[in-house]
């Protein structure tokens, strides 16, 4: 795809994020478009949306579940970032949240993490990777996508960011160098219930994303490192790192809460509302 198309694909999509509407994807258009060109279009939206006084605060990692990619289509993870006007925090581990402007919003249990500085390359300890998370947190993550029926190629999901709509993040637990062996095994272990009005929807696990969500967060540091147009991760920095069950739709009215165990966090509740 050239640069020409690349921008124009670039202002179609966030037009659409912007306004809530569907685009056809950018394969029916050009059978060559390919991941160098999906995140060249990312690149551009990105530089749109900082240009307009949005900021980075955080990335999301996504289709690190692989019991999902059958569903999608999905070949590899993908990832985004989080803005401040994408990212909220839920006080007392409840939040609520308008759905105002999605098309066909889906929800996704995930664990969350913030950055305490650096994290190696390469690396695929999960024990070494903690030692660069400040605390965890049980996050949900309300994906959108702009293409019909939620059908697209792998790299249509990374030129509409990702599918990244909204981030809502629960209260965090922060621990100690000594706890990072133990809580390594707890995170990759942990189980999560996913309810809706009181009803268990899903089950999932830790090991769900990439095998250990520090994993995930390897994987993002991984392809980072060969995407020049975007910057590396700082500190401070909040990553989701992937839906532990599938992930499902949502609507005005619906309350959903995920419940971890094996983990000390306390459930994270969202109402939805229009």
């Amino acid at each position: 795809m050239n640069l020409t198309n690349v921008h124009r694909t670039a202002r179609e999509l966030l037009a659409a994020y912007d306004q809530g509407t569907l685009i056809p994807t950018p394969t029916e258009r050009d059978r060559c478009f390919d991941w160098d060109a999906a995140y060249g279009v990312l690149a551009d939206i990105v530089a749109m949306r900082l240009a307009r006084g949005e900021r980075c605060v955080g990335r999301k990692i996504g289709f690190t579940n692989r019991n999902i990619w059958a569903e999608y289509g999905a070949t590899s993870p993908i990832w985004a970032p989080v803005y401040n006007s994408t990212l909220s925090y839920a006080k007392d581990n409840h939040a609520t949240l308008s759905l105002r402007g999605s098309v066909s919003p889906r929800l996704e249990p995930e664990i969350a993490f913030k950055l305490r500085g650096p994290v190696p390359a390469g690396c695929r300890d999960a024990a070494t990777i903690l030692q660069s998370i400040e605390w965890l947190a049980p996050s949900f993550e309300i994906v959108d996508c702009h293409y019909e029926n939620w059908k697209f190629k792998s790299a249509d999901s990374a030129a509409d960011q990702s599918l990244h709509w909204r981030l809502v993040v629960g209260e965090p637990y922060s621990f100690k160098p000594a706890d990072i062996p133990q809580l390594a095994i707890q995170i990759r272990d942990c189980k999560v219930a996913l309810s809706c009005n009181g009803t268990v929807r899903d089950r999932g696990a830790g090991s769900n994303a990439l095998d250990h969500p520090a994993l995930a967060l390897a994987f993002l540091v991984d392809i980072l490192a060969t995407q020049p147009q975007f910057d590396g991760l700082a500190t401070g920095e909040i990553i989701t790192t992937g839906t532990l069950t599938a992930a499902l739709p949502v609507a005005p009215g619906e309350t959903w809460t995920s419940e971890i165990s094996g983990l000390p966090v306390a459930p994270l509740t969202v109402k939805f509302t229009g």
